[in-house]
C-alpha cells in the first residue's frame, strides 16, 4: 500500500468551510473604546485599614477593576449555573491585609445572588483519624475553571505549579453550626493544605471583619451585632497532579473542557501550551455515594483542542498542524478540511502517553487481528497508551522543502465550539466555521449502533464505533440514503462474516428488496467462507439479538416501520446462518411476502458455531412483543419480556403499561418490574432514565397496542383527581385540569357606568368582577345598589323645605346643620367601603394607587346649589375629618389582593407630597401591612414615617403583616412606643395615647398565640395601670386598659389553663379582679416605681375602677379560654340573677360577659331563639314577660332590668355571629322593648352585625334590606358610631365583592373581637373606649371559600353543579348537598369532598380528607375552577332545563339520528380544523360518491360516534380496522401487523378487564371505546375472508412440516397462523400436536400452548385432518 492511500484512507471529510466574523470583534475595530470599563483602583491595604477597616474592604470588593487586557485583575469572576453563584479569588488586596492579620484572611469567595453579600468558601480536609473545616486562605490558588455538571472546580497553585480538581457542594447545616461556635484557630497548612480554621472565629458579614490594631479591647467587644460570616460553599478536593508530570513556572492550563467518548467514559482535559500538552484526566461516577473518583491521566501532544459534545468526540490541533479526531483518548482519524491545504502528505502517529499509571485506559492495545478490507485496514482505532514500534514519520523535510508553505494561511487556534461545529483560527487573522460530521444520520443507523455499543465490551465497542466512524465519513463516502445499506452489507455482514470479494460485488447494496446473499449463493454455499478470527465473530449471536429486540421495539412505532422492514431482512439472514428456526418463522409471520423463503444452507459450520459466544436467553422462544401483550390480554402467565435500557424505552414502558391496567398489578412499575421485564446488562454503562408518554408519542403507537391505554386515559378523563400534575391532565386530555395547573387568576374587567356620567367618577368600587358577581346574584341589582350606598365621592344631597317663616341665613344654617348630619355618615362610609372592595385590586407598578374623594360637600335641590361647612355660619368640630381620612385611606388600600406586585419603591412612591393627605396614606400604610405588602418596606422607610397618625397605621400595619412571628425588629419597633416594655432608665419618650395603644396591640398581634411570659405579665399590669401625676394617663384611659386586655387575650389566645410558666402571676384570678373590682393589689415589675406617686387629677384609692378595666379583663378572659368549654371560668362571667348585683354592673358590660361566656362555652351555642333566651337570668325573664299581669316590686329597678335584658339578648346574638360566621345560616330575630334609644341603637346595631356576621359574603337580600333602612336614619341618636357599624356590616355583607367570608379560626375570633367591639365612637375624633383604627382588623378575619367554575375554553365564569360532601361529626352524619357555583364554600375542616357533576362538564373531584392545600390554592387565586363543557351541551346560562341540547333529541332514537347525521353539524361539537375537514370530504354525498353510500354512511357513523362521546382519537383507529378487514378481504394483505392489532382490540374485547367493567353498576355498563355495532361488523368479515381461503385455496404443508407449493398464497396463510395464534412449529412438534387423534386431546395439548378456543376450532379440522391423512 502506498501511504497516499493511507492518508486517504485515514481521513474523514469536514463540512464546507463557512467565513466566520463575529460581530464583537467588527464592533471592537470601528469603537476600539467601548470595552474600557474603567473603575476607580483599590486603595492601598494601609490605607484601607487606617481609614474604615474591613468596611473599606468590602466597600473596595464592590468596585472591581474591569479591564479586558489586564490580565492580574483583583478578582476573577466564574458563574456556577447549578448553584447559581459567582465565585471570587481576591489576591492582592488579601495579601496586603495578611501583613496587619495575624491570622490570614480568606481568599476565596462566593455569592449565590446578585444582590447577595459575598460569604467565604470553606473547605473540608479529610484527615486520618478526623475531617476538617477551614475557610480557603491560599493567596496563591486562582480558580482556572468551574463546571455545573458535575459540579466540580479546577485551580491552580502559582507556587507549586499544579492543577487541582474540587468538587463543589452547598454547605450543611453542620458546617453552620460549627461556624458559630468559638473555637481556637489552627495552624496552616502547605501544600493543597494552605487553609486557616479561622472559620470559628465570629465576624459580622456587611461589617469589620476583624478588630483594628489600634483599638482597645472595650472598642472591640462593642462592635455591633458581631455575627460570623456564614460561608455558602463548601469545596472537597478530588485530585491533584502528582510529581509525574513535570512542574514547571507558567505551565498553567489555558484551555479546559469536559469530553467524553463514544464508550461514554468522560475526561476533564486540560490545554497547557508552554509544553503543548494535552492532558486527559479520566474520571467515572461511584455507585454508593455519587463521588467522582478521577483515575488515570494521559498526556496528548496538542497546540490546541476544542470538545464536539454532540458526537462525543474533540478536535485536537497538533503541532504540525493537523487537525485530529480524537474520542476520548482514542484517536480516530485525520480531519479533511476542503479548500484548506493539508500541512503535510505523511502519516504520522504522535502516540499520547500514560502519566500517571493508576489504570489502565479503557480502550486496549492493538488486538491482533486480520485487517477486514483495505478500506478499514488503516481506519482501526489508535489506543492512546498503544506504544508501535515501526518508525516515526517526521514533517521536518515537508516543512523544510515546501517553499509555499509559510506563505499559505495554516491553523493557528480552535475556538468556539458548539455542538459539532467549531472555528478554524488560521494564521492570517481569518476565521472559518466548519462542521464535523456525525456518527450517523439515519435514526435506524444511530440505535442500531446504540444497541452494539451497550452489548459489546468497552474496547471491542470502541474499536467497532471508531471503524464505522471512518467508514461512514471518508472523503467521497456513501450518500446519505445509502447508509443503511453500508451498515446493512458493507459493515455488519461484511465485518462479520467477511464474504469473499468474488462472491460481494458491489451492486449487492443497493436495493434492500434483496434478502438473499449477493451473487447467487443458492447452490454454492461451499464457496463461501468465514473468518472466524473476525472482530465481531464471537459476538454474532448476541449482536443478533440485541438486534431483534430493537425490532421489536421499531414495531411499536408506526414511524420506525419502514425501520423495522430494513432490519428485518439483516435479521432474517442471520437467523438462518445461525440456525435458529423460531426466529426465521417469526420474520417470516410478519413479512409473508417479503422474506419468501427459509431453506437455504448455512455458511456457518459447526465447528465455527462453537467458537461462537452463545448467551443463555437464545435457548428461549423468540421473543414477540406482539404476542407478549396478547398472552396478557387473555390472562395468561407471561414471561418477562426482555428489553435494553435506554435503547428499547418503548418496549419497557408498553409492557409495563399492560401489566398496571390489563394484568391489574398495582405494583408493576415499582416493585414487580423484573416480573415483567428481564433487563439485559452489560455492565458499567449508564442507564437512562424512564420518559413517560405524551399523547404525541401515543399517536405513533400501532392501534390495537395504544387501545389498553386509550381507554385507561378516557377512564382516567373522566374521573381524574384534581392534585394530578399538568403532564398527566395534558396526558388524559383535560384541559381544565391543566390550565389549573398554571395557577391563573381572574383577569379583572371593569364594571360599565350604571346610570350617569356622575357615576364615571372614581368611586373606589369599579374593580370587583362584574361576571362573577352577575353570576352570583343575577336576578337583581344589589351590587349597584350597595355601591350607591357606599359611594362617598359625590356631593351630598341636602333636601331641606324652605318655609316662609324661615329667612334666608336660617335657612342657609338649616342646610349646613343638615349637611353636618348627613356628614356623619358619610366619614362612616369608608369602613364598609375597605370590607366590600376586599382584595380586588392589581396595581400597575408605574401608577399610584387611585383614592376615591371623602367628599363632605352637599347639593340643594331645587337648583343643585353648593353647600358647603367651611362658611362659617355653623360651628364645624375641629379636625372632623381626620379619622374619616385615615379610613379612607384604609379602604383604599385593602383593595389591593395579596398577589400583587408591590414593592418598597412603589409604596414610597404613594407617599403624598401635600400634608393635608398624610392621614389616609397612614391609612394606606396600615392597609398594606393587613394584606401582607408592609413586609416589604425598608426598614429604614419604616423609621422615617413615625409621625402621629402615621405611626398608628404603621405599628398596626406591620403587627398584623407579622402576625405571631415574635419577630425581633417589629418587637424593638413597638416597644419604643410603650413605656412598659422600655428599662427603667431609659429616656421618658413622649409618645401620643393613641400611638400607645396602638403599639400595645400591636405586641398582641405580633406574639398572638405564642404564650410568652414576659408580654402577658406587662399587658397584665397594663390593664390596671392606675393613672399617673400630672396629666399622665389620665385621658382616654379605657381604650388603653381595653388594648392591653385585648393584646393579653391574642398573646395567651386558646391556652386555657395550659398557661406554662404562668401560674405565679394568677391570670384568670387577677383578670376576675379586674372585671369584678376590689382592692388593688401592688405592682410589681419594673415599672412599679412610675406607679408610686398618684394622680392629682383622679381620686380612685386603692380600688380598682372597673369602669376602666372591665371590658379589657372580661375579653382577655374570653380569649384566653376560648373554645375551651370550661365551664368554672364561664360561671365567672354569668349575668348575676339578683337585683343587688345587677345594679352593680352597667348594662354594656352585660353584653361583654355574656359574649365571653358563649365564646369559652363555644360548643354549646345554638343558633336559635330559645338558646339566645336561654342567656337571660330568671329574675328578668319572670319580671319582663309577666309586667302587664301581675304587680311589679318596688323593689325592682324595670328600667334596668329591660336593659340587662336587651344586653344580654344582644350579647348572645353576637355569640352566635360569632360561632356561625360565614355560614349563611338564617339569621336570628329577637325582640326588643323601648329600652331608650341610644341603647336599642346599640343593641340593634350589635344584632345587624351579628346577622352580617353570618351572612358574611352571602350579600342577603333581607340583611341588605335593614342595611338600607339604617342607612337613610340620619336623625336622632343616630350619631357617627352607628352609621360606622351599620356600613361595617354591610361591608362584611357583601366582603371582598361577595369572594370571601368570616373564618372562625382561633385568630379569626381575636381579629374581630377586637373589630367588632360593642362600643362605637360618639363622634369622628372619639377614641376614649376604643382605638378606631381597630376597626380594620376585622380584614383578618376573611378567607376567600368562593368557588367560581371558568369554562376552559372561552375562559369565563359559567354555572356548574357541584356535590359537596360534609364530614362525619357529633352532630350529623356525612352528608352530601347539592350546590350551584359559584357558591361559598363551607369552612373547608368540615369538608370531605367537592365534585363537579355531570353531565353537562367533565366530572371533578377534589379530595379534601388527603389536605386541604390544593383547594386553598384554588381558593386563593379568586377560587377560579376550571371546567370543561361536554360536546353538544350548553352552559346552564343558556339553557337552564337541558332541554335545547343538540344531544338531547336522540337519547330515545340514536340509530335514527346517526342515519340523518349531517355534517354541518359537526361544529357544534367540536372545533377541530381536522375533524370539520374529514366530515367535509368523506361524510358528505357527492356525486362522485354515489356509488360509496355504504362507505360514506360508515364513516358518517364513526365520525359522529367519535365525536359525541368525546374520543375524537379514536377516529384513526376505527378506519384503520375498515383498512385492515378490506384489505383482508382483497387478500393484499403483504404485512401481518395490521392483523395484528386487529387481534389485538379482539382480545382486549374478550378480556377480563373489559367484562368486569361491564358488570360495574357504577359505571353504567360503559365498554370499549368502539361502538357495540361496529367491532362485531368488522369481525365478521375478517372471519368470512380467512374461512373463504381456507376453504377455497387453503394449503395446509405448512403444519404438515412440508414444502409449499408454489401457488400457495403465502400473505393469506400467514394472516391465519396471526389471527388464530397458532404456535410456531417447533411448538407444535414440541407438543406433539400431530399425535393428536380427537378434539379432546387438541384441546387439552393446545391449552398448554395458549392457544384460545376459539382458534382452536378452526385450526382443529386441520390438525385432525393431518392425522387422518397420516393414518
Amino acid at each position: 500500500m502506498s501511504h497516499v492511500y493511507e492518508e486517504r484512507a485515514t481521513m474523514i471529510a469536514a463540512g464546507e468551510l463557512q467565513s466566520f466574523v463575529p460581530f464583537g470583534r467588527e464592533h471592537c475595530k470601528n469603537h476600539p473604546n467601548a470595552v474600557n470599563l474603567q473603575l476607580r483602583q483599590l486603595q492601598p491595604a494601609s490605607e484601607l485599614w487606617s481609614s474604615d477597616g474591613a468596611a473599606g474592604l468590602v466597600g473596595s470588593l464592590q468596585e472591581v477593576t474591569l479591564q479586558e487586557r489586564v490580565i492580574g485583575c483583583y478578582m476573577h469572576f466564574y458563574k456556577l449555573f447549578e448553584l447559581k453563584c459567582v465565585l471570587a479569588v481576591v489576591n492582592m488586596v488579601v495579601n496586603d491585609l495578611n501583613l496587619f492579620i495575624r491570622e490570614p484572611l480568606p481568599t476565596l469567595f462566593s455569592m449565590l445572588h446578585p444582590l447577595d453579600e459575598i460569604a467565604p468558601v470553606v473547605c473540608k480536609s479529610t484527615g486520618l483519624f478526623e475531617s476538617r473545616l477551614q475557610y480557603v486562605s491560599d493567596s496563591a490558588l486562582r480558580v482556572v475553571y468551574t463546571c455545573h455538571e458535575p459540579s466540580i472546580i479546577m485551580t491552580y497553585d502559582t507556587q507549586q505549579c499544579t492543577h487541582t480538581v474540587w468538587t463543589l457542594r452547598k454547605v450543611t447545616p453542620e458546617v453552620c453550626f460549627r461556624a458559630h461556635s468559638p473555637g481556637i484557630a489552627a495552624p496552616s497548612f502547605s501544600g493543597a493544605q494552605r487553609f486557616n480554621m479561622s472559620c470559628h472565629t465570629p465576624s459580622p458579614r456587611g461589617h469589620s471583619i476583624l478588630a483594628s490594631p489600634n483599638s482597645t479591647l472595650n472598642e472591640t467587644a462593642l462592635l455591633p451585632e458581631m455575627e460570623p460570616i456564614l460561608p455558602d460553599l463548601c469545596i472537597e478536593q478530588l485530585w491533584t497532579e502528582t510529581s509525574a508530570i513535570s512542574r514547571e513556572k507558567g505551565c498553567q492550563a489555558a484551555k479546559i473542557f469536559i469530553t467524553s467518548d463514544l464508550c461514554e467514559n468522560r475526561y476533564l482535559c486540560f490545554l497547557v501550551e508552554s509544553h503543548q500538552q494535552l492532558r486527559c484526566v479520566k474520571f467515572l461516577e461511584s455507585n454508593e455515594t455519587s463521588q467522582l473518583i478521577f483515575a488515570s491521566v494521559t498526556v496528548i501532544t496538542a497546540k490546541d483542542a476544542a470538545p464536539l459534545e454532540d458526537i462525543h468526540t474533540m478536535l485536537v490541533l497538533e503541532a504540525n498542524g493537523s487537525l485530529v479526531l480524537y474520542t476520548g483518548v482514542t484517536r480516530v482519524s485525520k480531519v479533511f478540511v476542503p479548500g484548506l491545504l493539508s500541512p503535510t502528505f505523511s502519516v504520522q502517529n504522535h502516540q499520547p502517553q500514560l502519566s500517571t499509571p493508576l489504570e489502565n485506559i479503557s480502550t486496549p492495545a492493538r488486538a491482533t487481528v486480520q485487517h477486514m478490507s483495505r478500506l478499514e485496514e488503516v481506519g482501526m482505532p489508535s489506543p492512546v497508551l498503544e506504544v508501535r514500534s515501526a518508525t516515526q514519520h517526521h514533517e521536518s523535510s515537508w516543512l523544510e522543502d515546501s517553499s509555499f508553505q509559510q506563505a499559505a494561511p495554516h491553523i493557528h487556534t480552535l475556538r468556539d465550539p458548539v455542538s459539532n461545529r467549531v472555528t478554524l483560527e488560521l494564521s492570517s487573522g481569518s476565521m472559518l466555521r466548519i462542521t464535523i460530521p456525525e456518527v450517523a444520520t439515519s435514526g435506524l443507523v444511530k440505535r442500531c449502533l446504540q444497541a452494539i455499543r451497550f452489548i459489546l465490551p468497552k474496547d471491542t465497542a470502541m474499536k467497532v464505533l471508531v471503524k464505522w466512524y471512518n467508514s461512514y465519513n471518508a472523503p467521497g463516502g456513501p450518500s446519505m440514503h445509502l447508509e443503511w445499506n453500508l451498515f446493512d452489507w458493507g459493515y455488519l455482514r461484511c465485518s462479520d462474516y467477511h464474504w469473499q470479494v468474488s462472491m460481494r460485488p458491489a451492486v449487492a447494496v443497493q436495493g434492500l428488496e434483496l434478502v438473499s446473499p449477493p451473487g447467487g449463493v443458492d447452490n454454492h454455499e461451499s464457496a463461501m467462507g468465514l473468518e472466524s478470527s473476525a472482530l465481531l465473530f464471537p459476538h454474532i449471536p448476541v449482536l443478533f439479538y440485541v438486534l431483534h429486540l430493537l425490532y421489536e421495539d421499531l414495531k411499536l412505532d408506526e414511524l420506525q416501520r419502514s425501520g423495522a422492514r430494513a432490519l428485518v431482512g439483516l435479521l432474517q439472514q442471520l437467523a438462518k446462518d445461525l440456525q435458529l428456526e423460531d426466529f426465521i418463522d417469526l420474520y417470516w409471520r410478519d413479512y409473508p411476502s417479503f422474506i419468501k423463503t427459509f431453506k437455504e444452507a448455512c455458511v456457518i459450520d459447526q465447528a465455527q458455531m462453537e467458537l461462537m459466544t452463545w448467551p443463555v436467553f437464545l435457548d428461549g422462544e423468540a421473543p414477540c412483543v406482539f404476542s407478549w401483550l396478547s398472552r396478557c390480554l387473555r390472562g395468561q402467565d407471561v414471561a418477562p419480556f426482555p428489553y435494553l435500557p435506554g435503547i428499547c424505552e418503548r418496549t419497557k414502558l408498553l409492557v409495563l403499561s399492560y401489566a398496571l391496567y390489563v394484568v391489574g398489578d398495582e405494583d408493576a412499575i415499582s416493585t414487580n418490574m423484573l416480573k415483567y421485564l428481564s433487563r439485559l446488562s452489560a455492565g458499567g454503562l449508564h442507564v437512562c432514565e424512564i420518559r413517560g408518554f405524551t399523547l404525541k408519542d401515543l399517536e405513533s403507537v400501532p392501534f390495537g397496542v395504544a387501545l389498553p391505554i386509550r381507554d385507561a386515559i378516557y377512564l382516567c378523563r373522566e374521573h381524574p383527581c384534581s392534585d394530578w400534575s399538568e403532564e398527566v391532565c395534558a396526558l388524559i386530555g383535560r384541559q381544565d385540569l391543566t390550565r389549573q395547573a398554571h395557577k391563573v387568576t381572574l383577569a379583572n374587567r371593569k364594571s360599565p357606568p350604571v346610570t350617569s356620567e356622575a357615576d364615571e367618577e372614581e368611586d373606589g368600587m369599579t374593580d370587583l368582577h362584574p361576571e362573577v358577581t352577575g353570576l352570583i346574584w343575577s336576578q337583581d341589582l344589589r351590587v349597584q345598589e350597595v355601591r350607591r350606598l357606599l359611594q362617598s365621592s359625590r356631593p351630598i344631597r341636602v333636601n331641606v323645605p324652605h318655609l316662609p317663616e324661615v329667612s334666608d341665613h336660617e335657612y342657609i344654617e338649616e342646610k349646613e346643620n343638615k349637611l353636618l348630619q348627613l356628614c356623619q355618615r358619610t366619614m362612616a362610609l369608608p369602613v364598609g367601603r375597605g370590607l366590600f372592595t376586599l382584595f380586588s385590586y392589581h396595581p400597575v407598578p408605574t401608577e399610584p394607587l387611585p383614592v376615591p374623594k371623602l367628599n363632605l360637600t352637599g347639593r340643594a335641590p331645587p337648583r343643585n346649589t353648593m353647600v358647603d361647612l367651611n362658611s362659617g355660619n355653623i360651628d364645624v368640630p375641629p379636625n372632623m375629618t381626620c379619622w374619616p381620612s385615615f379610613h379612607n385611606g384604609v379602604a383604599a388600600g385593602l383593595k389591593i389582593a395579596p398577589a400583587s406586585q408591590v414593592e418598597s419603591a412603589w409604596i414610597a412612591y404613594n407617599k403624598p407630597k401635600s400634608a393635608d393627605l398624610a392621614n389616609e396614606y397612614a391609612g394606606f400604610l396600615m392597609a398594606l401591612g393587613l394584606n401582607g405588602h408592609l413586609t416589604k418596606l425598608a426598614t429604614l422607610n419604616i423609621h422615617d414615617y413615625l409621625t402621629k397618625m402615621t405611626s398608628i397605621g404603621l405599628l398596626l400595619g406591620v403587627s398584623a403583616a407579622k402576625l405571631g412571628t415574635m419577630d425581633m425588629s417589629i418587637t424593638r419597633l413597638l416597644s419604643i412606643h410603650i413605656p412598659a416594655l422600655l428599662p427603667p432608665t431609659s429616656t421618658e419618650l413622649d409618645v401620643p395615647h393613641s400611638v400607645q395603644v396602638a403599639a400595645v396591640v400591636g405586641i398582641g398581634l405580633v406574639y398572638q398565640g405564642t404564650g410568652h411570659r414576659h408580654n402577658a405579665e406587662v399587658l397584665l399590669a397594663e390593664i390596671g395601670r392606675p393613672p399617673g401625676p400630672e396629666m399622665e394617663y389620665c385621658t382616654d384611659r379605657e381604650s388603653y386598659s381595653l388594648a392591653a386586655g385585648l393584646a393579653l387575650g391574642m398573646v395567651c389566645l386558646g391556652h386555657g389553663s395550659n398557661l406554662i410558666g404562668m401560674t405565679d402571676l394568677n391570670v384568670p384570678e387577677q383578670l376576675y379582679q379586674y372585671m369584678v373590682g376590689g382592692h388593688r393589689r401592688m405592682h410589681a415589675g419594673i415599672n412599679r416605681e412610675k406607679h408610686k406617686s398618684p394622680s392629682y387629677q383622679i381620686k380612685e384609692g386603692d380600688t380598682i375602677n372597673v369602669d376602666v378595666t372591665c371590658p379589657g379583663a372580661t375579653l382577655a378572659l374570653a380569649m384566653i379560654y376560648l373554645k375551651t368549654n370550661n365551664r368554672s371560668i364561664a360561671d365567672w362571667l354569668k349575668a348575676p340573677d339578683t337585683m343587688f348585683l345587677l345594679d352593680f354592673i352597667k348594662p354594656e358590660f352585660l353584653l361583654l360577659r355574656t359574649l365571653a361566656r358563649c365564646l369559652i362555652m363555644w360548643d354549646e351555642i345554638i343558633p336559635n331563639a330559645d338558646w339566645v333566651t336561654s342567656n337571660v337570668p330568671q329574675i328578668i325573664q319572670e319580671n319582663i314577660g309577666n309586667q302587664e299581669q301581675t304587680p311589679i316590686s318596688e323593689d325592682l329597678n324595670m328600667e334596668t332590668l329591660v336593659q340587662a335584658h336587651d344586653y344580654i339578648i344582644a350579647g348572645g346574638c353576637l355569640a352566635v355571629g360569632f360561632r356561625f360566621a360565614g355560614t349563611n345560616l338564617p339569621e336570628t330575630s329577637c325582640e326588643h322593648r323601648n329600652t331608650g334609644q341610644y341603647n336599642l341603637q346599640t343593641c340593634l346595631s350589635m344584632v345587624l352585625l351579628a346577622v352580617s356576621m353570618v351572612m358574611a359574603g352571602s350579600g342577603n337580600l333581607k340583611v341588605l334590606q335593614l342595611c338600607r333602612f339604617l342607612h337613610k336614619r340620619t336623625f336622632g341618636e343616630m350619631n357617627y358610631g352607628f352609621h360606622m357599624a351599620h356600613h361595617m356590616a354591610l361591608g362584611l355583607l357583601f366582603l371582598g365583592g361577595g369572594r370571601y367570608t368570616l373564618s372562625t379560626s382561633n385568630s379569626a375570633i381575636a381579629a374581630l373581637l377586637c373589630a367588632l367591639y360593642p362600643h362605637f365612637p360618639a363622634h369622628s375624633t372619639d377614641n376614649r373606649y376604643h382605638l378606631q383604627a381597630l376597626r380594620h382588623l376585622a380584614v383578618l378575619a376573611a378567607e376567600p371559600r368562593l368557588l367560581v367554575p371558568v369554562d376552559v375554553d372561552t375562559l369565563k365564569p359559567c354555572y356548574a353543579l357541584l356535590d359537596v360532601t360534609y364530614k362525619d361529626t357529633q352532630w350529623y352524619e356525612e352528608t352530601t348537598v347539592e350546590l350551584m357555583a359559584p357558591t361559598m364554600l363551607p369552612e373547608l375542616n368540615l369538608l370531605k369532598r367537592i365534585k363537579v357533576k355531570g353531565p353537562r362538564y367533565w366530572e371533578l373531584n377534589i379530595d379534601i380528607s388527603k389536605g386541604t392545600q390544593h383547594l386553598q390554592s384554588i381558593l386563593s387565586k379568586d377560587g377560579v375552577l376550571y371546567v370543561k363543557l361536554r360536546a353538544g351541551q350548553l352552559p346552564y346560562k343558556d339553557d337552564p332545563q337541558g332541554w335545547k341540547s343538540l344531544l338531547a333529541p336522540n337519547l330515545n332514537n340514536r340509530s335514527a339520528e346517526v342515519r340523518t347525521f349531517k355534517p354541518e353539524a359537526i361544529s357544534t361539537f367540536t372545533s377541530d380544523v381536522a375533524l370539520v375537514s374529514f366530515a367535509e370530504y368523506f361524510c358528505r354525498a357527492s356525486e362522485n360518491m354515489k356509488h360509496k353510500q355504504e362507505t360514506v354512511a360508515l364513516l358518517s357513523a364513526i365520525l359522529y360516534e367519535c365525536v359525541t362521546q368525546e374520543y375524537p382519537e379514536m377516529l384513526p383507529t376505527h378506519i384503520s380496522i375498515d383498512q385492515a378487514v378490506r384489505t383482508l378481504d382483497r387478500g393484499d394483505l403483504c404485512e401481518t401487523f395490521s392483523l395484528w392489532q386487529m387481534k389485538l382490540v379482539l382480545e382486549l374485547c374478550e378480556s377480563r378487564v373489559l367484562q368486569q367493567r361491564l358488570r360495574d353498576t357504577r359505571r353504567q355498563g360503559r365498554g370499549l371505546l368502539l361502538s357495540s355495532e361496529f367491532l362485531p361488523v368488522m369481525k365478521s368479515s375478517a372471519d368470512r375472508a380467512l374461512d373463504c381461503w381456507l376453504c377455497v385455496k387453503g394449503d395446509i404443508s405448512y403444519m404438515r412440516r412440508q414444502p409449499m407449493n408454489n401457488d400457495t398464497d403465502v400473505n393469506m396463510l400467514a394472516c391465519f397462523l396471526v389471527y388464530h395464534s397458532t404456535p410456531s412449529l417447533k411448538n407444535m412438534v414440541a407438543s406433539d400436536l400431530e399425535g393428536c387423534s380427537c378434539f379432546p386431546k387438541l384441546l387439552l395439548k393446545s391449552s398448554q400452548l395458549g392457544v384460545p378456543v376459539r382458534a382452536l376450532l378452526r385450526l382443529s379440522p386441520l390438525l385432525l385432518q393431518k392425522q387422518d391423512s397420516g393414518v
